[in-house]
């Protein structure tokens, strides 16, 4: 239903806290029942907002972002997105929750007085694998053509990174069991060899247990009287537009790059129509993602199709393959986002900007202070601020 054939839908971090941070306001999270009925009737009011304004044709209000705010928008963004992922990447348990610089940062500073050796060594496998991801990336831009896959870039990276850790751990290992079992039966050698190999896979920074499964709908739990009722539609509301802006300035993000225009009315109804079905089937609030989009634009995807099949492959998952994530590191998933969205940042656009129009310099400029330094809703409410005093 929607012209971005980028954008990939699903729950973001920005949009969650928010939710999460209202609903806490009007309903006390204890109680879990109450509480999820809240937040699937401020996504159905949400999704609602969105659907009108796009069937009253109101998406020409999309055009207040300019080129020059998507630029200092995507940039600013792109640095959030990589300093989110130092919490898998370095394994800090005590992260912070705030999106700006200053706050991460601080967090990752305060934690590296922490960390013990163990996490110093999961730390080099991290920064190994990284390495590996930006090394396969740069062959495949410069000389060879069979990487140009975004998942064989990841996969090479990920047999490159396993073949390095593998062959040292087998090494201390082998020397390990060979020099402490000089005694004992062949099957209590190989229980503890067994005992062994297991315990490296149970490591602290991973994915953990989820358990699998679809949930169930829920349309007999959405709120349409009593006296929540104002304050669920107030929240939607609010949630729905902050989704909403996301939303469209990842879509134009991603259009600007590949030369193709967005209707913000056929994005308006998509979105709506997304969420009103999702708060029906226990889905809170979904919007753009800025970290999937980025993924899926350096995997080479044209069309909205990948949408379709990645919610087919996700369904499958949760359905059958959760329970074979449990061992995976978070940081193959930290590694792989920040490689995918640091070639994301368009140096060569902001430069041009500056020589072309110091007005929309300041946009785009205030734009990225905004989402580094503060978040991204900030950063987006600073580059149309600064248009419309332009305009006006």
């Amino acid at each position: 239903m929607g012209s971005s054939r980028d954008i990939a839908i699903g729950p973001v971090a920005v949009v969650s806290l928010l939710l999460g941070t209202l609903l806490q306001s009007e309903i006390d999270p204890a109680d879990k029942d109450g509480y999820k009925r809240l937040a699937f009737t401020a996504t159905f009011f949400a999704g609602i907002t969105k659907f009108t304004l796009g069937f009253l044709r109101l998406g020409f209000l999309i055009d207040f972002l300019s080129h020059a705010a998507i630029v200092g928008f995507m940039a600013g963004a792109t640095i959030t997105i990589a300093l989110q992922r130092l919490k898998g990447f370095l394994g800090i348990r005590n992260f912070t929750k705030k999106t700006d610089i200053v706050s991460v940062m601080r967090s990752v500073w305060g934690s590296q007085f922490i960390m013990g050796v163990s996490k110093k060594k999961n730390c080099a496998h991290d920064r190994l694998l990284l390495t590996c991801l930006l090394v396969v990336q740069l062959l495949s831009t410069n000389s060879c053509e069979a990487f140009d896959s975004c998942l064989q870039k990841a996969l090479m990276a990920l047999q490159l990174h396993r073949l390095v850790v593998f062959h040292k751990w087998l090494i201390r290992k082998l020397l390990w069991f060979f020099s402490h079992t000089h005694h004992g039966s062949i099957a209590e050698q190989v229980m503890l060899l067994e005992n062994i190999g297991t315990s490296v896979l149970v490591a602290e920074n991973q994915v953990r247990y989820v358990e699998k499964g679809i949930n169930p709908p829920s349309v007999n739990e959405i709120y349409f009287t009593g006296d929540y009722l104002v304050k669920r539609f107030r929240i939607g509301i609010v949630v729905g537009m902050v989704a909403l802006t996301e939303a469209v300035a990842i879509g134009r993000t991603f259009a600007s790059m590949k030369d193709y225009q967005v209707d913000g009315n056929k994005e308006l109804v998509a979105l709506g129509a997304m969420n009103v079905i999702g708060s029906m089937a226990s889905c809170y609030v979904a919007t753009g993602s800025f970290s999937r989009s980025a993924v899926n634009y350096m995997a080479g995807c044209q069309t909205a199709v990948f949408n379709i099949v990645m919610s087919f492959v996700i369904f499958l998952t949760l359905k059958f393959f959760m329970p074979l994530f449990k061992y995976t590191p978070n940081a193959i998933l930290s590694s792989i986002i920040i490689s995918a969205v640091i070639g994301l940042i368009d140096f060569e656009a902001a430069i041009l900007i500056w020589k072309i129009d110091k007005f929309d310099s300041v946009a785009c400029m205030g734009a990225f202070i905004g989402v580094i330094f503060a978040f991204v809703e900030m950063g987006l409410l600073i580059a149309v601020r600064s248009l419309l005093h332009l305009v006006y």
